[in-house]
């Protein structure tokens, strides 16, 4: 079973929508952090050894653990999203958005196996 962590500023909105709707799901277990210092769970270097995959909702995020974690950046899969922070907690967009997007790029992670 696959490690998910989502990221993204804050770790309120789109991060935290990401990991509760796939918390549940049967083919990873997930976790969610943000790249902020003031983030309701900062991402750490924990998190980022845990993780088999690091889903970025935006290519900052991206550069940030590059900056910060430079061994985990080249040693882990890291996927971006490029989904925009204009979503609130489990908006119904935004869950529409993260399932299809994530959904495709969890198809390439299957068939890179």
């Amino acid at each position: 079973m696959k490690k998910i962590l989502f990221v993204c500023t804050m770790n309120l909105q789109r991060s935290r929508t990401a990991e509760d709707i796939y918390k549940t799901d049967q083919r990873f277990h997930t976790k969610s952090a943000g790249t902020y210092k003031h983030a309701n769970h900062r991402i750490n270097q924990e998190d980022l050894n845990w993780a088999d995959v690091i889903i970025v909702m935006e290519r900052h995020h991206r550069n940030k653990i590059r900056k910060e974690f430079p061994t985990i950046y080249n040693t882990k899969r890291i996927i971006c999203l490029y989904i925009e922070d204009e979503y609130d907690y489990m908006e119904t967009a935004s869950i529409e958005l993260l399932k299809f997007r994530f959904e495709k790029v969890y198809q390439s992670i299957v068939k890179s196996q």
